[in-house]
């Protein structure tokens, strides 16, 4: 599967570790009737458990060493602690119903598209010179534990990386409440409109979530007639106002109008929008890329972390959302001189295809058949190359940073991109999702962030010298 190098991964190492498989998921909502509030009593309403079909282990080949990631002085290795098994879900994520896409053989992979350029003219060592010569996936050397965050974890920084992750991280029992309450609310919602459909989205669902995190929904209602936004919204505003489970209920009138209400005598709360269909489609476009590399989800955790502590974290005050964050942890992976993930609409476009059915969507990725990178850079170092790659590489004011291509490309003079201090382009819709970083204040204030953080960490390489670790952790463990 991977554009320049990579090697099938297998599932069935994650028996005992901290994440799902990393390969191909669906999600299957029971929409066909009115959804149950007890999901683990008996009848055909409930919702299906997550069931994770496992594939044996191929053996893996010697580790490699990386020349394109920054030096970490502090070499000590991080003891291996006790990771909870996986936790049943309730929600469905199948295997490949094909052979041909669950076989733990190697695959070659797509051939190396002209367009896919590194962005970017030059790079300091933690980013590729140009993109390397295709590898074959027989020829990429992995460690013999590289289905372990541990392998990622060999020094200081890393393993506070870990750390925080580990216990900042979305729990079963926090995802568990939320889709509680979706269930709850779906059967209420269709008694003013029968053929509505909720679904749980962002961060929630996208596997990127943490104890703190909020839960996003859209409601989803089919049919010839269209419905304002609005109208709907204020229905729903007046019944919400009636449930004994929901309080606190206020309609924002933004651009996308949501629904805010949160989970009587709780600080759990929500945003629901209203036929918002591309928060469907890009949830389940990062759940597979939060599940393609186990580095992935901590790193972001962490980028997430900096930017709230820094105060860069705001869209509503004219900075950068978590998803456009994610978007740019993405890129940067992506144009890596040895990439840690592909472009996945690129080299799968029928498993995300942005015009398909609503319904098809959860379906998709489970079309898209494991792998590994052969960049087995640590987490630091991952994280020390994002901000170095922010701070002194990227050309802010020339380009367009795309993960749908896996590149960045140069500014043109259509009104999506013209005159905007930041660009990044919606993997579906294609419109600039930093769009809300409209003040060069706001603008100065994130570059500095990025430059200030990159210089303090290349130093001491200490994560504690960017972001208070034990004040988060604290704050995150509270919650359970």
């Amino acid at each position: 599967m991977f554009p320049r190098s990579a090697l099938p991964r297998d599932l069935s190492a994650f028996r005992h570790g901290p994440y799902p498989p990393p390969g191909p998921q669906t999600y299957n909502y029971n929409h066909g009737s009115r959804a149950a509030v007890n999901f683990h009593g008996p009848g055909p309403q409930r919702f299906p458990p997550y069931e994770w079909k496992e594939r044996p282990l191929p053996p893996a080949p010697h580790p490699v060493h990386h020349p394109y990631a920054p030096n970490m002085t502090n070499s000590r290795k991080r003891q291996n602690s006790e990771y909870s098994p996986n936790v049943v879900k309730r929600q469905r994520i199948e295997s490949h119903p094909h052979p041909s896409l669950a076989s733990p053989l190697p695959r070659t992979p797509p051939p190396r598209r002209p367009d896919r350029a590194v962005a970017g003219s030059s790079r300091p060592p933690f980013v590729g010179q140009s993109p390397p010569a295709l590898i074959h996936p027989q020829g990429v050397d992995v460690p013999e534990n590289f289905n372990s965050l541990q392998a990622y974890a060999r020094d200081e920084l890393s393993c506070q990386m870990v750390e925080m992750f580990e216990a900042c991280q979305q729990q079963a029992s926090d995802l568990d409440r939320k889709e509680l309450c979706r269930t709850r609310l779906q059967d209420d919602i269709q008694g003013q409109y029968p053929v509505a459909r909720l679904y749980l989205t962002g961060s929630s669902m996208n596997g990127l979530g943490c104890r703190s995190s909020d839960a996003d929904m859209c409601l989803i209602i089919k049919g010839n007639k269209k419905l304002d936004p609005i109208s709907v919204l204020s229905v729903l505003q007046r019944l919400f106002k009636s449930l004994p489970y929901v309080e606190r209920t206020q309609l924002i009138r933004a651009k996308v109008p949501i629904l805010r209400f949160r989970e009587r005598g709780s600080d759990l709360e929500f945003d629901l929008n209203f036929n918002n269909t591309v928060g469907i489609r890009n949830t389940f476009l990062l759940r597979s890329y939060a599940f393609a590399d186990l580095r992935i989800r901590p790193l972001i955790l962490v980028v997430k972390k900096w930017a709230q502590h820094n105060h860069i974290n705001d869209a509503s005050k004219g900075t950068l959302s978590s998803y456009t964050l994610v978007l740019l942890v993405l890129h940067y992976l992506q144009t890596l001189n040895e990439p840690v993930l592909p472009s996945l609409q690129m080299d799968y476009p029928d498993c995300f295809f942005p015009l398909m059915d609503i319904d098809m969507v959860p379906e998709g990725p489970k079309n898209v058949p494991p792998y590994i990178s052969s960049n087995q850079s640590s987490l630091g170092e991952l994280l020390l190359g994002f901000l170095g790659y922010y701070a002194t590489v990227f050309s802010w004011d020339r380009k367009v940073i795309s993960v749908r291509e896996a590149k960045a490309f140069p500014k043109n003079n259509s009104p999506t991109w013209r005159n905007k201090f930041i660009c990044v382009e919606e993997p579906f819709e294609r419109n600039n999702v930093a769009r809300a970083v409209h003040e060069k204040i706001k603008f100065d204030a994130i570059k500095a962030e990025f430059a200030v953080s990159y210089r303090i960490l290349e130093d001491v390489q200490d994560l504690n010298s960017i972001l208070p670790v034990r004040e988060i952790i604290n704050k995150e463990s509270s919650r359970r």
